[in-house]
């Protein structure tokens, strides 16, 4: 009997993926904005690729929290919202507390060096009431630990989940709902543990820093 071939299944998987990274970069860097409507002869044009890849994509997105779906009335950018602020930062402390825990260890000395650098930026960003701008990266910077906490289970969360969590930040509230003079002491105690190899530091501190109850 004739064997299936599985390439055109993989070749519609690999454009499907080629074209969710094109959507969720142009709605991470604000290309597509908040709220925006995603007509699909539109994305056709863009992407000049078929309706279906296209529709798969925008189903992966709308799972990742970055797409909002009604059948038959639209399709758009999601709108972050006050409400939702603390409860999806709270969330990346949960998550992110343990992925500290296990790359602070991890981290090579060129890797360790270029996430205090980072802390650094994030802390002179906070300091001047700029935490907009800290949202606005925050996907790339919760991934530079993710990156190197050596389990896969944990990255694929991370892959999966982050990108819709950190989107919800970017609401004007957000100086008002997680203020500086408490994260900016926790930023300094997690400099201090990513230094020191301390992962047990480093995840009270990403816990403390996203408002997380205290452990005492």
């Amino acid at each position: 009997m004739p064997v299936p071939s599985t390439q055109p299944a993989a070749e519609r998987k690999l454009l499907r993926d080629t074209v969710q990274d094109k959507i969720r970069d142009a709605i991470m860097d604000g290309t597509l904005e908040p709220g925006e409507r995603l007509n699909d002869e539109d994305l056709i044009a863009w992407l000049g690729v078929s309706r279906t890849p296209i529709r798969e994509a925008l189903a992966e997105l709308a799972r990742a929290g970055l797409i909002e779906m009604a059948p038959n009335r639209y399709t758009r950018v999601a709108a972050p919202t006050k409400d939702e602020l603390l409860d999806a930062y709270r969330t990346l402390g949960v998550i992110y507390g343990g992925v500290a825990r296990l790359a602070t260890p991890r981290f090579t000395d060129a890797q360790r060096k270029k996430v205090v650098k980072t802390l650094d930026d994030v802390t002179a960003q906070v300091e001047a009431r700029h935490q907009g701008e800290v949202a606005q990266h925050g996907a790339d910077i919760y991934a530079m630990w993710a990156d190197h906490c050596g389990n896969p289970s944990l990255e694929q969360l991370c892959k999966a989940t982050t990108d819709g969590l950190a989107f919800k930040l970017r609401v004007p509230e957000l100086a008002e709902l997680v203020p500086a003079e408490v994260v900016l002491p926790e930023l300094e105690k997690l400099k201090a543990a990513v230094v020191a190899k301390d992962p047990i530091a480093a995840e009270l501190a990403m816990e403390a820093i996203h408002l997380l109850p205290s452990r005492d």
